[in-house]
């Protein structure tokens, strides 16, 4: 819509933000150059010249405006690097005065420098320098001229998990492992797995090194099972740390998450092992999606935390570029690690096509909430757990192992938390139906019911006969 002062005082009635900013004039050519950096190195946005920063339009002359003009197109072309194409409108106020609307894009040729070769970043309605590397090189990252798995490390070749390595080549390339030092630096190197100085990247450490946690150590995956819905400081059912290459990382993770699942009868037979509360499938590609699109350049792992509701798995990272959950569910993708991507495809982990494991997560259990959390800087996808009928249930292997053999399960001190899990699941659960499905006395649920209520952890609501139970977190 083209601008008039109407327009314009609406633009500008809420002040100066991270996409406006007000100059009352220009006379500096290398201050505004660097402003539009900033802009650009931003998501774009509009110098409003000829406003004050109280929002008061003073305006230009028509001798100004020309002068402006040249200022303008000349920090655009010579003064930021790489140039930068920028439009102009003049709104003319009732005075006689002139507004210049200068619309700097979101640059598509990140990072832009200015004259003295400075990187500056939108702040708020101010700007600042880019002071360390991570934010240079999330910068190159967002621009696909630089990504994080191609990072070299300090681990020479020596560190090849040849074993590893060699099947991997005789099963995808038909390849024998090198016979010289020399001649495997050179295939490494073919394949984006080390660099031009000769050292692994972070794409082979993380797939082929023999001990990944002694170079990358905040690459692991960090895995807690909770009592109850919350996160406790000292108490856990279940925890264990995964490291080693990404394969074996994947697989012990999933193998954690389905060791502290329950299972689920479902009409098999009592000897019948019972089937997963929640399709394995689900976590495959919840996993995979974690490992090779996180954010590589945040130092941090990836958390796993269990509770009775719910399973979280956290991703260092918000999503890229101009990616959002809804475009994500879409089938959208944005490659964060391409090295990754590529040996996945190649067999490394489940993988059934870019952008498709959400979708197929989703196709299997439609119970997940994705959080891109952007202030936090990670991503997290929630799979609620959902049980119809508790009395279906069986006992995870984490819970199993939580009880002593030393102690019988009626004395044991999870009995009180597994009958506070029936109530949160069926609120009308009888004392009959918590016996059966612990396969314990009606006594001591009984017993057990009247420990959690002086505890204040559960309360009855309305009649023995017809009521039902309320959890008290």
């Amino acid at each position: 819509m083209p601008l008039d002062e109407k327009v314009l005082l609406a633009q500008t009635a809420s002040g100066e933000d991270s996409i406006r900013q007000f100059k009352a004039d220009i006379r500096n050519a290398e201050s505004l150059a660097s402003e539009m950096a900033a802009f650009a190195n931003s998501g774009g946005g509009v110098i409003y010249i000829g406003v004050a920063d109280d929002g008061s339009m003073p305006g230009l002359s028509r001798e100004d405006v020309v002068r402006v003009n040249q200022l303008i197109s000349n920090a655009a072309s010579q003064l930021v690097r790489s140039p930068l194409t920028v439009q102009t409108e003049n709104v003319l106020l009732q005075n006689g005065r002139i507004v210049i609307a200068l619309t700097v894009p979101k640059g598509i040729d990140k990072p832009y420098f200015d004259k003295n070769g400075i990187i500056w970043l939108k702040a708020g309605s101010d700007k600042r320098r880019v002071n360390s590397k991570e934010e240079l090189r999330r910068l190159f990252q967002i621009s696909n001229q630089f990504h994080a798995d191609e990072l070299p490390t300090r681990a020479g070749i020596d560190k090849l998990d040849k074993l590893r390595f060699r099947d991997f080549l005789h099963q995808h390339h038909k390849h024998d492992y090198p016979d010289s030092p020399k001649k495997l630096l050179r295939l490494l190197q073919n394949m984006n797995l080390a660099t031009d100085t000769g050292v692994l990247n972070l794409a082979g450490v993380l797939m082929f090194a023999e001990r990944p946690e002694w170079i990358t150590p905040q690459f692991v995956v960090k895995a807690i099972r909770y009592p109850g819905n919350k996160i406790h400081g000292t108490d856990y059912l279940d925890t264990e740390d995964f490291s080693g290459p990404l394969r074996k990382v994947f697989d012990d993770s999933h193998a954690f998450i389905m060791r502290n699942l329950h299972k689920v009868q479902a009409g098999q037979g009592v000897n019948s092992p019972g089937k997963p509360e929640i399709p394995p499938t689900v976590f495959e590609e919840l996993l995979v999606n974690a490992l090779i699109h996180r954010d590589y350049l945040v130092s941090a792992s990836i958390r796993i935390f269990i509770f009775d509701n719910r399973v979280e798995i956290i991703s260092p990272g918000h999503l890229p570029n101009n990616l959002t959950v809804a475009k994500i569910k879409e089938g959208n993708s944005n490659i964060r690690n391409p090295i990754l991507v590529s040996y996945v495809a190649k067999g490394m982990l489940p993988y059934h096509g870019l952008g498709s494991g959400i979708n197929r997560a989703l196709g299997h259990w439609q119970h997940i909430d994705f959080i891109d959390d952007n202030d936090g800087c990670l991503f997290k996808a929630i799979v609620h757990r959902k049980i119809s009928d508790p009395r279906l249930l069986m006992p995870s292997s984490s819970e199993q192992k939580s009880v002593s053999p030393k102690v019988s399960p009626e004395m044991s001190p999870d009995m009180n938390a597994a009958i506070v899990n029936i109530i949160r699941q069926d609120s009308a659960a009888t004392t009959e139906i918590i016996a059966k499905s612990l396969k314990i006395s009606k006594r001591t649920v009984l017993r057990r019911l009247e420990e959690l209520k002086k505890q204040g952890n559960i309360r009855r609501i309305g009649p023995s006969k017809g009521g039902k139970w309320e959890v008290l977190e």
